[in-house]
């Protein structure tokens, strides 16, 4: 049904972890999401980090980087399942992504006029 677009380029990397392909997997259908709703993202990298020593409920952290054109979109969720930071990096990364477009699309809909106070402009030739 999905297929995926190898142009979409996903990194994934684990710290203190090491990436099974079904973590990898896993990781690249849930990114899928992201590429869906905005065509204009160049990479994703998501880092998986698992600290022993943290207490368990905040054992795994998941990363997110959003290299998109304009400023880069970060996010990072502590869980304590690998899988469960991976679901909720998504969706926080999501939020991102629907947040700026929003935003985007109010500048345009409400543009402001802006004032110069006493500042002489060159003439044009």
């Amino acid at each position: 049904m999905n297929k995926i677009n190898p142009s979409h380029e996903v990194i994934v990397s684990g710290i203190h972890l090491e990436l099974t392909p079904a973590i990898k997997s896993f990781v690249q259908e849930k990114m899928e999401r992201l590429f869906r709703h905005e065509e204009r993202i160049v990479r994703v990298r998501v880092e998986l980090e698992c600290d022993a020593k943290q207490i368990p409920s905040e054992r795994f952290k998941a990363k997110g980087h959003i290299e998109i054109y304009g400023p880069n979109l970060n996010a990072t969720i502590v869980a304590d399942d690998c899988y469960k930071s991976v679901d909720l990096l998504v969706d926080k990364l999501d939020e991102l992504l629907r947040r700026r477009s929003g935003q985007s699309k109010d500048k345009r809909n409400h543009p402001h006029s802006v004032e110069l106070d006493g500042v002489s402009l060159p003439k044009a030739v």
